[in-house]
């Protein structure tokens, strides 16, 4: 089943890089009375999603915090040392977006963004696309009919929607 607006995300755990190592994130403790925008890609260091996605969010985010948004997540199917690189090289930690690993796919097959383009490398890879989450629950859902675009899933695209 793929997520839809009006849907409450699933019980998630994600992994993101601390002092001692990959820690265990819930998905519970960032969404929780907050105000989230998440987006997800097919994967970290690749073309549209280094070149245009992160960008994306990394020159709407004071827009958006301005909005109410308490937090950016940027979800990918890699592992946490491989986001924690990403984060840094493209500057997107530095701006404030928080870099989280779905490293076994499960929140992302869990709300039905998941796809495989085997002859490039991706299994169970995520499609693109950018949420806004109130309280757990999916306000505005935009996804991209391919992972080269990136246009209604953009940050600016989604910050437009919030009005």
């Amino acid at each position: 089943m793929t997520i839809k607006t009006g849907d409450t995300l699933p019980d998630a755990t994600f992994l993101q890089m601390g002092d001692n190592g990959p820690e265990s994130v819930a998905l519970a403790d960032k969404i929780k009375g907050r105000k989230v925008v998440i987006f997800g890609l097919p994967g970290a260091f690749t073309g549209t999603c280094t070149t245009a996605h992160v960008p994306s969010f990394m020159v709407t985010y004071d827009d958006f915090m301005a909005k109410g948004v308490d937090e950016i997540i940027c979800v990918s199917v890699n592992d946490p040392f491989v986001m924690k690189a990403w984060g840094e090289s493209t500057r997107a930690t530095e701006t404030g977006i928080t870099m989280l690993a779905d490293a076994e796919s499960a929140f992302t097959t869990a709300i039905g963004m998941d796809f495989s383009a085997a002859p490039v490398g991706f299994v169970n890879r995520s499609k693109r696309y950018s949420m806004l989450v109130e309280d757990g629950v999916v306000k505005i859902l935009n996804v991209e009919a391919g992972p080269g675009q990136c246009e209604i899933s953009a940050g600016e695209t989604l910050l437009a929607e919030l009005g």
